[in-house]
């Protein structure tokens, strides 16, 4: 192969760049997207247009229009229904809890985003679990990766739509479902038998709080509440009497937080921090010991009640929720206190749950991460409009799934089902089906425009459009053409089917470290190359990169759901591997054993 020549040689040196920065996760991804594309255009490599042509190019308006049709979904009640469907199903077997929500992920991952899939199911999965006393480590990880594998035979998931883009971009025709449901179903299939009939075996099932705080169905043991919550009356003699919560000694001098308020038949919750305090005031309070009892010489009793879901030894009405935070939620990076999360939500943090260890000091100031489990104490009312935020899953909010479908669910389903036949249908490109669809939706009162715009993850937008335009560098300066020829040397010898295993390896294992929709952005172009260079059928390459790009099984950090899943299971990192070695394999013989029998490859 003749030498680079120095342009290849510095868009050689931007992709090394750029996939260092990924892997050390150091910097933002969306800052990574946007520094490559600022690389590009200093570097000559596209014009300007062609630099910023990524925001209008039809991927990212499909993938944008696909968490649109996700949120009304969610917003009319259908995935409520769903879930609830599935939850009373369950009959609290194991097995069959594993059985129906492995399969169910599997079959909305068909339809939406991967972690829109999981953000439905795994309040009623955790719920169903605990009422069936089975344990949630027994349970998500094979939810979350039947999702996955489900997400590898459609084309409606990012990585998916990014390798049809790719074809598109080289001349090639688009992929649509019917490229990848033969293939892809087939692994899919292939990967939820292993993960039904050998998951169990490989699956941790831990007791101790060290190990999974939140496998107990008793959430105040699990965080060990009993050692923090404290009811405190305040006697007639007491000093506090008269004094504003604010200004007492309660949280300026001691650090302890008042939860809720009950005086007479009234319940403050929380309470109002310009409350004046009268006697018998009872208050609940979050603190250490030796703080709470140092309230003892204020002319207080105090004590610890039945701490427990309602804490009805207090008699003060309170739940406890259990709160995860979204992969890509706005509040990451933020603490509770700069949200006002407490002044917006009525409800108080008790403890949080990250890396397997709970912590209950001062938890309003951790900068929240994805995938953190907080357990929050407040009314029932609060924890339900809160569940109705993006940036969070609330595991237990109070409310029950609907019973019926209600007219907009119904509308809704129908519009989407409607999408989903014209897009699968080819008469009508898919991006325009979608944002269609997604307008119809809005226009019939589904969904609101406010509602759109908190919808969709533009993160994830950005990074993709951001890392478009790399691929075309790739293929206008023929580097792709380069690197798709060395790719197909290396592999000449195994033939086509080696040439397609090699690569779903390749796309799986840049996976695991830089997740799906990076490692399709830059493996994609490669792979339509090399099928040209080497006489393979390009589409089936392109299929085989975005099934490799759906198997996140080894990592927490390979895909968002495996983070949103690791707190509520009480996961480590180990615990993936463990699982997801055995899986990866298989759906690597079923593509080999597939390949030749339903592919011209």
């Amino acid at each position: 192969m003749p030498p680079l020549s120095p342009r290849e040689l510095l868009l050689l040196a931007i992709l090394a760049a750029a996939l260092i920065a990924l892997l050390s996760q150091r910097v933002r991804a969306d800052l990574v997207a946007l520094l490559v594309m600022v690389g590009l255009g200093f570097g000559e490599f596209l014009a300007p247009g062609e630099m910023v042509a990524g925001f209008a190019n039809p991927v990212v308006v499909t993938i944008g229009a696909l968490y649109v049709i996700t949120a009304a979904l969610e917003r009319t009640g259908v995935v409520a229904w769903i879930a609830g469907r599935l939850a009373a199903a369950s009959g609290g077997s194991e097995r069959r809890l594993v059985v129906l929500f492995t399969v169910s992920g599997a079959l909305l991952s068909l339809a939406m985003i991967n972690v829109a899939a999981v953000a439905i199911l795994l309040p009623a999965a955790v719920g169903a679990a605990r009422l069936g006393g089975v344990r949630e480590s027994r349970l998500l990880l094979p939810l979350a990766y039947g999702v996955s594998l489900g997400g590898g035979a459609t084309l409606f998931t990012s990585a998916n739509l990014i390798v049809s883009g790719s074809l598109r971009e080289q001349g090639e025709r688009a992929l649509t479902l019917l490229d990848f449901l033969p293939l892809g179903g087939g692994v899919a299939l292939a990967g939820l038998a292993f993960l039904l009939l050998v998951g169990p075996r490989l699956l941790p099932e831990r007791d101790s709080l060290v190990g999974s705080a939140l496998t107990r169905p008793d959430l105040a043991a699990a965080y060990r509440l009993s050692e923090r919550l404290w009811e405190v009356r305040l006697l007639a003699s007491s000093p506090l009497v008269g004094q504003a919560l604010a200004t007492t000694v309660i949280g300026t001098r001691l650090g302890v937080t008042v939860v809720a308020l009950l005086r007479e038949h009234e319940t403050l919750l929380p309470p109002d921090p310009a409350t004046e305090l009268a006697a018998d005031d009872v208050l609940l309070v979050l603190g250490r010991e030796e703080r709470v009892r140092q309230l003892e010489l204020e002319g207080t009793v105090v004590g610890q009640g039945a701490v427990g879901e309602g804490f009805a030894g207090s008699r003060l009405p309170v739940r406890l929720t259990e709160v995860v935070v979204r992969p890509r939620s706005t509040a990451v990076g933020q603490t509770l206190k700069e949200l006002r999360f407490r002044q917006k939500f009525g409800m108080t943090a008790l403890a949080l749950w990250r890396g397997g260890r709970s912590y209950r000091t001062d938890v309003g100031d951790f900068a929240l991460q994805s995938g953190d489990a907080l357990l929050m104490v407040g009314a029932a009312g609060p924890a339900a409009v809160l569940a109705r935020e993006p940036g969070f899953i609330v595991l237990h909010s109070g409310e029950a799934a609907p019973a019926e479908l209600g007219r907009k669910g119904l509308l809704a389903a129908l519009i989407t089902l409607a999408v989903l036949l014209v897009s699968t249908s080819g008469r009508v490109p898919i991006s325009e089906a979608m944002l269609s669809g997604a307008a119809l939706l809005v226009l019939t009162g589904c969904l609101g425009m406010d509602d759109v715009y908190r919808a969709i993850e533009w993160r994830t937008l950005l990074i993709i459009a951001g890392l478009m335009p790399l691929g075309a560098a790739l293929v206008s300066t023929g580097l792709a053409v380069r690197l798709s020829e060395q790719l197909g040397g290396a592999l000449s010898g195994a033939g086509a089917i080696g040439l397609a295993g090699g690569l779903y390896l390749l796309s799986a294992g840049l996976t695991q470290a830089i997740g799906g929709q990076v490692a399709a952005l830059i493996l994609g172009p490669i792979a339509v190359s090399t099928a040209r260079a080497v006489g393979v059928d390009p589409p089936t390459l392109a299929v085989v990169v975005a099934i490799g790009c759906a198997a996140a099984f080894l990592t927490p950090i390979s895909h968002p759901v495996n983070l949103l899943i690791m707190a509520p299971g009480g996961y480590q990192p180990r615990d993936y591997a463990r699982l997801g070695i055995g899986l990866l394999a298989v759906c690597f013989l079923a593509l080999l054993l597939l390949l030749p029998l339903l592919t011209p490859l």
